[in-house]
């Protein structure tokens, strides 16, 4: 986890710092909905390559944003969820995809 020293000042470029990529926000777009596994992420998120994706939840985790749990099986297996302070990025989400919405409408009504 970022120490305090590490964080922006403003609390908005903090958010971003967090989360401010296409990739991060997909990620957690996706562990809104349930823990998913590496392999199933990397299929779901088109044209993210094993590295970025690796990058991103590694950060994510250290970032306290997901948790990462390897169960003892043969092969092993992990999942990724959502932590605690990721899911109370939950309303954030919402709202863009609300706004998205409505900016899809107000486009599609443009080009009538």
């Amino acid at each position: 986890m970022k120490t305090k020293d590490e964080l922006p000042d403003c609390p908005v470029a903090t958010t971003v710092s967090l989360i401010g990529n296409k990739w991060k926000l997909l990620i957690i777009r996706n562990l809104l909905v349930r823990p998913w596994r590496f392999n199933e992420l990397h299929k779901n998120l088109e044209g993210i390559s094993q590295k970025v994706l690796t990058d991103s939840l590694r950060q994510m985790e250290a970032d306290g944003i997901i948790t990462r749990t390897v169960y003892a099986e043969v092969p092993p297996r992990v999942e990724y969820a959502l932590s605690e302070l990721g899911e109370s990025m939950r309303p954030i989400l919402d709202c863009m995809q609300e706004w998205g919405n409505q900016y899809k409408a107000e486009i599609t009504q443009r080009e009538k």
